[in-house]
């Protein structure tokens, strides 16, 4: 990289530093921090739960998957269109009414309504943790993508440098300053991959010509994919639309329900098909440069032993000229520290407001909100600390994500369908199903046992959830006949 890339990246940062500060002075209460004081309209805040979605993780990781399988690899987000679109229809008309009739801050306060005080704190923990995993998918994100441009800069190394940057921004600005900057970001991003990285990409490579010579026609075929990993991805994220902490957040921020249906299904079409195609297009790209030989120069000279997810950041390295490499990488990080302020904003809300309930209380006086922002930005600290220890331990980053992704739908999908279509749901229910089905998860996980068909343990997680649930239902309905 040149020096026109280094000021295009410092100045960046500086701008996002810059934002954080101008709305850390302007948040008066936790309700500013964390919902934006309910104002935001459906432009905004759908570019936002886009961004948030699909981010810098999504974009390395869509980039791994066409690198391995091509055009059929877009049918991942195809699943996140489902989800905003079945979340726009059945779950924001009863979330966004009841949020501002209760001023809710949180998904658990939203479960609140329908459970007891125990269900809130099993789904308040259950959803930090999920989102501490996934705040650590961007960190790894952003420095697989450093470390693969810069040339005298290791992983490790990339991955400090890209948390303390995500991590003192989010605790600096809250949801407001995420919002807005999440919209500056995905357009960053779309231009960049618009305007610079596919039409570049694609002339360096050779054109149509060279991607057929190079590959096989599965790349080019959207049938190069299994039932398995349909369903796969589809019980993994479909339900996150349902009991993300991020959307929930969003909800409440928004003027009103319409507002909110709005902006999901916005953000539903930009995940798929357009940053769907667009994210494994590049990575088809990046499979046909090694192929070639474009990569030799930087050491790699074959596909034996090489990360699929390292193409996309090595393959912009290779074309793009001194100054526009800095914009493209300006661009996929604002995606990536658009989704990680994001979740490290929803892992702190969860414990500020949630976890630490009687805390907060004693500084919610009028008098007194300013040290309850200060807690509020000393959670995200910690919490990013936290997520920035456990990058470090991992690294795949689509990997970590559908992990962090299953931890949290396996516990608390079934009985956030239960509190929007039962009847008299169960307390006691939902505990045993957030427990079980959590659990069920990750002990399969942690088994690496092969599992029937080839199937997701996060279908299984769910399956126990919800048996776990009915169970106990009827136990409990029995008990208090």
């Amino acid at each position: 990289m040149g020096v026109a890339d280094y000021f295009v990246f410092v100045v960046y940062f500086i701008a996002m530093l810059g934002v954080g500060l101008y709305f850390t002075r302007r948040n008066k209460s936790s309700s500013d921090y964390f919902v934006g004081g309910r104002s935001m309209g459906a432009g905004h805040v759908g570019l936002s739960v886009v961004a948030t979605d699909v981010g810098g993780g999504f974009s390395i990781g869509l980039g791994g998957l066409g690198f391995t399988m091509g055009l059929s690899g877009s049918w991942m987000l195809f699943t996140g269109l489902v989800g905003a679109w079945l979340s726009a229809v059945f779950l924001i008309p009863k979330v966004a009414g009841l949020g501002r009739a209760k001023n809710l801050l949180t998904f658990p306060q939203f479960l609140g309504e329908f459970y007891n005080a125990r269900v809130v704190a099993a789904a308040a923990w259950i959803s930090a943790i999920g989102y501490i995993g996934f705040t650590s998918s961007q960190m790894l994100a952003g420095a697989k993508l450093a470390s693969a441009t810069f040339d005298q800069l290791d992983l490790t190394t990339a991955l400090l440098f890209m948390g303390v940057i995500a991590v003192v921004y989010t605790v600096l600005g809250g949801i407001k300053a995420v919002i807005y900057t999440d919209t500056v970001q995905w357009i960053l991003l779309m231009s960049g991959l618009v305007f610079i990285g596919i039409p570049l990409g694609y002339k360096a490579i050779g054109g149509w010509s060279a991607i057929e010579a190079t590959l096989g026609p599965s790349f080019l075929s959207l049938g190069n994919v299994t039932w398995q990993q349909l369903v796969n991805w589809g019980v993994t994220i479909v339900p996150i639309w349902f009991v993300g902490m991020t959307l929930y957040q969003r909800i409440f921020a928004c003027r009103s329900a319409q507002e909110a249906r709005k902006a999901w299904f916005v953000a539903g079409l930009f995940e798929w098909p357009v940053m769907a195609f667009m994210g494994v297009a590049l990575g088809l790209f990046s499979r046909v440069a090694l192929e070639t030989g474009m990569f030799a120069t930087l050491g790699h000279g074959d596909a034996a032993g090489f990360d699929a997810e390292m193409g996309l950041p090595l393959l912009l390295r290779s074309i793009l000229p001194t100054g526009l490499l800095g914009l493209m990488m300006s661009a996929y990080f604002s995606a990536i520290m658009s989704t990680a302020d994001s979740c490290l904003m929803a892992a702190s809300g969860n414990v500020v407001t949630d976890l630490l309930p009687r805390s907060v209380a004693r500084l919610s006086s009028a008098s007194k909100r300013w040290n309850v922002l200060r807690l509020s930005q000393l959670a995200t600290l910690l919490i990013g600390v936290l997520a920035l220890a456990l990058a470090t331990r991992m690294q795949n980053v689509l990997e970590l994500m559908l992990y962090s992704y299953a931890f949290m739908v396996s516990g608390l999908f079934v009985p956030v369908l239960m509190a929007l279509f039962g009847k008299k749901p169960s307390s006691s229910a939902a505990l045993v199903a957030m427990v079980g089905g959590g659990a069920t998860t990750l002990a399969l996980i942690a088994a690496d046992v092969a599992l029937p068909l080839g199937l997701d343990a996060n279908l299984f997680g769910i399956a126990a959830s919800a048996m776990l649930y009915f169970t106990m239902k009827k136990i409990d309905d029995g008990t208090k006949s």
